[in-house]
């Protein structure tokens, strides 16, 4: 066993509950990487060289996988270019039922390539996009040529209005797995951009790894961390500066050592539900044994890795 998978193994233990049943809802992290995934094309400096050399794990670009063992069905947020991976690793799980897109970045929507007749001639795939995404899918092509192939339906997302995936249990009115878009403050060229809210029968989960800054946004993200259980949010850049020669203005988000100190005043057991996550390659959190890995560790909050598991349900 690779020390790379028994981490994960470690990881999952310690989010897991113990009284959870195995036909419980999960979610799976699935990738953590930034749209152009890790180690990034053509980039041969200090951070993507070792991992072209072997020396260090690559990373698959950030995709969440939601499960419901019970129904034989599982949902992907967002179709990234590891689509073919990330798919392969839920398939245990039943059906794809569906995938659910967060905005018309390349990392976030251009997997939906794989379900067309190039490679898997996919058959009414339903996929959940807000307004403008799915006018972008259906006017630009290759993506409208999914639609008029009916290799996906497109349903649409309302910010702030839950849509229910997965069928209620026996004797409850409440469903299996829920979710509501969140709209937030991005570079929205081709599409407005939305979190995520996931909940489950015993956890509700929050993620959000694109966002401009949070003093832009009307909600309070430290209220929203109180309110759930997990939080995976916008980890993309450590610090001002990370891109030598690139005005970093141009592609915002919150650094990590400011969303460190907007949440060093919460309790101990909140700042504990943060988890970073869409590192961009040149984030030094990677190395997950380094400095910057360890001082949100001393922070209180996590590095989000690829495998774990949250059980959503007991």
């Amino acid at each position: 066993m690779s020390g790379k998978f028994a981490f994960f193994l470690l990881l999952s233990f310690s989010i897991t509950s113990a009284k959870a049943q195995p036909e419980a809802p999960f979610l799976l992290v699935l990738g953590i990487a930034q749209d152009a995934g890790f180690p990034q094309a053509d980039c041969r400096k200090a951070c993507c060289r070792k991992v072209w050399d072997g020396e260090l794990p690559s990373a698959n670009v950030s995709c969440l996988g939601l499960a419901d063992p019970a129904a034989g069905r599982f949902w992907l947020i967002d179709a990234t270019p590891d689509f073919r991976e990330q798919l392969h690793k839920m398939e245990p799980c039943g059906q794809l039922s569906g995938i659910l897109l967060t905005h018309a970045h390349i990392g976030h929507y251009t997997g939906l390539m794989h379900l067309g007749r190039e490679a898997m001639g996919a058959k009414g795939v339903p996929v959940y996009a807000m307004p403008r995404m799915r006018t972008f899918l259906e006017a630009n092509g290759p993506w409208s040529q999914l639609v008029e192939l009916h290799n996906i339906e497109l349903h649409s997302l309302s910010a702030d209005s839950a849509i229910s995936l997965s069928p209620s249990i026996p004797h409850s009115s409440s469903p299996r797995l829920q979710i509501t878009p969140l709209s937030v403050p991005h570079r929205d060229e081709y599409s407005e951009t939305v979190g995520f809210l996931i909940e489950g029968p015993a956890k509700k989960v929050l993620y959000l790894p694109d966002i401009d800054k949070w003093k832009l946004w009307e909600r309070d993200i430290r209220q929203l961390i109180r309110q759930v259980d997990i939080a995976f949010l916008d980890g993309t850049f450590f610090e001002n500066g990370e891109i030598p020669g690139r005005d970093m203005s141009e592609i915002p988000h919150p650094f990590i050592e400011e969303s460190l100190e907007l949440f060093a005043d919460l309790p101990p057991d909140e700042r504990a539900k943060v988890h970073f996550i869409h590192f961009n390659h040149t984030n030094p959190v990677l190395l997950r044994e380094g400095e910057a890995a360890q001082r949100i560790r001393e922070a209180g909050c996590e590095v989000t890795v690829e495998g774990m598991r949250v059980i959503l349900g007991e």
